[in-house]
């Protein structure tokens, strides 16, 4: 005897089966359900009701006695007429109402869908699709408007992501091709492994690894990884400890360096050393730009009133400044719109800048009058809200 086995239909094979209903048909036999149960709920409370009713209003009309063949000739012309009725009524309403949930149904599914192949369209890579708006209530324009802002935020990723790849390529090119030619000329004995010839090479690759640095840096501030530690703390001493850590440089390019603070200025709640970041990089940024016999002047005080408390810190130089629809470019990955020559730096440090002041909820802003004539590097920051702690390290 042979056994022939086949595959047994699981415990969840309904379920799996009842998967594979469309939405619309979904909608539509539940709406039907609707329409049945409250059809079968008419006609038994008609039945139950209605015959004693009819009697209590015979009784109460005051009639002759009836006989009781004529009773019964009443009660069941009185039922059958109430069935029949009944019948047509709710055949009636359950085809109009049917008609209704379907033409509904497949009006929602509609959106469904292309929201959908518009989801289909952005896997695919094409982020200038647009979700029509379905003209359906407030919870599909919810719907359209988170597709179109993710689309919108897809496209820009991809433009950053295309972008950070040139310029990565761009800056990476002359180091990697400096080493390669000095390792060829090494090999080929034009060259010998000299203390000078090492020391370019050694040069270059702390260039890469400043540059991967930077870049790693860069890429966990955009990405809200950065750790911090904040505290609410004055802004001043950390400014100072700043301002005395670059001095010396300033007096060796006879750049003036001054601090002006306001000692209203509001208690902020920062990590210190990522805000000491922020200041290294606008100093060093305002040394390089400004020529010898110039100065560059710190403004601390209050924000503007009339807005949420901050502290806002002015860094000011006299050097080469920029073009004044400049300014947002500067805080751009690789931007070199102030830098004279190249080698200068990674093109990051005003970057690295900005998404640390954003990961303290504050925002800075560059502006300049033109070529020539100066910029200002300014620094807000909220005030730190009374009666906080310090607060246990977290991400941001």
């Amino acid at each position: 005897m042979r056994l022939v086995l086949g595959r047994r239909p699981g415990p969840d094979a309904g379920q799996r089966a009842v998967q594979r209903v469309g939405l619309a048909p979904r909608l539509f036999l539940t709406n039907l359900l609707v329409i049945v149960a409250g059809a079968g709920t008419l006609l038994a409370v008609a039945l139950l009701f209605a015959p004693a009713l009819f009697h209590e209003h015979l009784r109460r009309a005051h009639l002759p006695q009836l006989s009781a063949e004529i009773r019964d000739h009443v009660d069941a012309a009185f039922d059958r007429s109430l069935i029949v009725s009944l019948a047509i009524a709710v055949a009636a309403a359950t085809l109009t109402a049917a008609a209704v949930s379907w033409l509904v149904a497949r009006r929602l599914v509609e959106p469904v869908h292309q929201v959908v192949q518009v989801a289909q369209r952005l896997a695919d890579g094409h982020y200038e699709t647009v979700t029509p708006e379905p003209q359906l209530g407030p919870e599909f324009a919810s719907l359209t408007r988170s597709m179109n802002l993710l689309s919108r935020r897809l496209a820009t990723t991809e433009a950053q992501r295309r972008r950070l790849t040139a310029d990565l390529a761009h800056q990476l090119r002359t180091p990697v091709a400096a080493v390669a030619a000095t390792v060829e000329a090494l090999i080929d004995g034009v060259l010998d492994p000299d203390p000078a010839t090492l020391g370019t090479l050694a040069d270059q690759a702390g260039r890469l690894h400043r540059l991967i640095a930077d870049l790693e840096k860069v890429s966990r501030a955009e990405e809200r990884r950065l750790v911090l530690d904040p505290a609410p703390q004055p802004l001043a001493p950390v400014v100072q400890r700043c301002l005395a850590a670059v001095r010396d440089r300033y007096r060796a390019k006879d750049v003036d360096l001054a601090l002006s603070a306001d000692p209203a200025t509001p208690v902020v709640r920062i990590d210190a050393d990522r805000i000491g970041e922020v200041m290294a990089n606008l100093l060093d940024n305002a040394l390089r730009h400004t020529p010898p016999g110039g100065s560059v002047t710190l403004a601390l005080g209050p924000g503007p009133s009339g807005g949420p408390p901050s502290a806002e810190l002015a860094v000011h130089d006299t050097g080469e400044g920029f073009a004044p629809d400049q300014g947002p470019l500067l805080f751009h990955r690789f931007h070199r719109g102030r830098d004279a020559e190249p080698g200068t730096g990674s093109g990051l440090g005003l970057t690295i800048a900005a998404a640390i002041a954003e990961a303290h909820a504050g925002t800075l802003h560059a502006r300049s009058d033109g070529s020539g004539r100066g910029a200002t590097f300014t620094l807000s920051l909220p005030a730190a809200p009374t009666g906080g702690g310090p607060g246990p390290p977290r991400r941001l």
